[in-house]
Formats: structure tokens, C-alpha cells, sequence
């Protein structure tokens, strides 16, 4: 059975997500958020996402393997189109929420503590083959249809459509309608043939739909609402 929660992810739930998806291959979508890892916690990062209410499902720190989710994988995320750093002036720089959230039976948001500049493949990685094996329950292919994301402050393709609907993996600089320069030249074979570090995640059926489950071990769960300040955020 599918889990709409990552096993082991802490949970710091959002307030509001995307709404419903629309159908259509699932993917996943690859964004770094402009920070040092090892400056920010995956715990201050979520905790700002929510309260600027431009949450990704997911936020992983590859240095240490902490891991947050901030929204059920079969919600709608509402990171695609916002900005693409952690540490912009929101008062200063407005944004419009993207159709493109919404596009795909699942479309999964990862937010990486990182730099475009400095390919986050290049770090431990500690906590991807766990990742990885999470969105293989949900059948969502490990391949790379646009190929490897164009390195930093390099020009690029322009986002196909086309291949945007073969679903799979896609850096945040491959996708439509969404203006992005990360994640840079990460090496794509690491996000392909990653195993988890730990057994016992469902493999993946692609012979029928996967079952889902919502349960919300209470144990995990850190509610929106929960002290910024106690997070490290101001």
C-alpha cells in the first residue's frame, strides 16, 4: 500500500496546498532553495515555506538526511512559479501561484537545502534512496525525459511541453511556465540508481493503481501553527 507520507519524514504540515491535481503522468520536480544547508535546518526552512504559503511537499537537507513533508503526496504543491530562493523579500516581490502545480496524477515538489551553483549531487546524499524508493511506490518512473538540468547561469532549452508530459524527473529549470535556474548540473544517474537505506517500502505495481493511505502518526506531526521562533525562524 502507498503512503501518502513519507515513512521517517517529519511532518510540519502546511496551511493551505494547491488544490486538487489534474490527471496525467506523474512526476517529480527537483528545486533548490538558495541556501547552505549547513546554515539552515530542514526544520526553519519548512516552517518559513508554510508561513509564506509557497509549501513543497517535501524538504531535504542532503548533508545530514533530515527530512520534512509539508503537504500529502496526492495534494497539489504550491512551490512551482513562486520564488525560487528561501531568502527573498516577499514584501518586495510578489508572485502568482502556477496551473503547472497542479498538472499530473501526482506532481512531487522537493525542495533541497542548496545552491544552484553547487549541484547538491555532490553532498552525501544521506536519505535520497529512501526517497527515491517512496516515489517508486507511487509509480513514478526514475527517468529524466529533458536530460541532466543545465548548469548554473547557463542558457538553456526552453521547457518542452512535450516532454513535460512524459512524466518522470525534472529539474525546476525544465519545467513550464515556471522561471528557474536551479538545481544546475546535478548528475541525474546519482537520482536513478540511488537503493534506500532502509528495507520495507512497497515496490512498485504498475500492473494497477496503487492503494493509498492517509494515516497521520500523531507522533510526527508539527502543525503549522507551531512556534517560528522555536524553529529558528524570525
Amino acid at each position: 500500500m502507498a503512503d501518502a507520507w513519507l515513512p521517517g519524514a517529519r511532518r510540519i504540515r502546511a496551511g493551505s496546498d494547491g488544490g486538487q491535481l489534474g490527471g496525467g503522468a506523474p512526476r517529480v520536480v527537483w528545486l533548490t532553495l538558495g541556501v547552505d544547508p549547513r546554515v539552515i535546518s530542514v526544520w526553519s526552512a519548512a516552517q518559513r515555506l508554510n508561513q509564506e504559503e509557497r509549501p513543497p511537499h517535501l524538504v531535504w537537507d542532503p548533508l545530514t538526511g533530515n527530512v520534512a513533508q509539508l503537504l500529502p503526496i496526492v495534494r497539489a504543491g504550491r512551490a512551482l512559479g513562486a520564488p525560487e530562493s528561501l531568502e527573498y523579500a516577499p514584501d518586495r516581490l510578489p508572485y502568482r501561484w502556477a496551473p503547472v502545480n497542479r498538472e499530473g496524477r501526482l506532481c512531487v515538489q522537493i525542495g533541497v537545502l542548496g545552491r544552484a551553483s553547487e549541484p547538491f549531487t555532490s553532498y552525501p546524499m544521506i536519505g535520497l534512496g529512501d526517497i527515491l524508493c517512496w516515489l517508486d511506490s507511487w509509480q513514478i518512473p526514475r527517468r529524466w525525459p529533458a536530460g541532466p538540468p543545465a548548469p548554473f547561469r547557463q542558457a538553456s532549452r526552453p521547457p518542452s511541453r512535450a516532454l513535460w508530459a512524459k512524466g518522470g524527473h525534472f529539474g525546476a529549470s525544465q519545467v513550464p511556465d515556471a522561471d528557474y535556474a536551479g538545481p544546475g548540473s546535478i548528475d541525474i544517474g546519482q537520482l536513478v540508481t540511488a537503493h534506500p537505506i532502509t528495507p520495507g517500502l512497497p515496490e512498485p505495481r504498475p500492473d494497477r493503481a496503487a492503494a493509498i493511505q492517509l494515516g497521520l502518526p500523531a507522533g510526527h506531526d508539527i502543525p503549522v501553527a507551531a512556534s517560528l521562533t522555536a524553529a529558528g525562524v524570525s
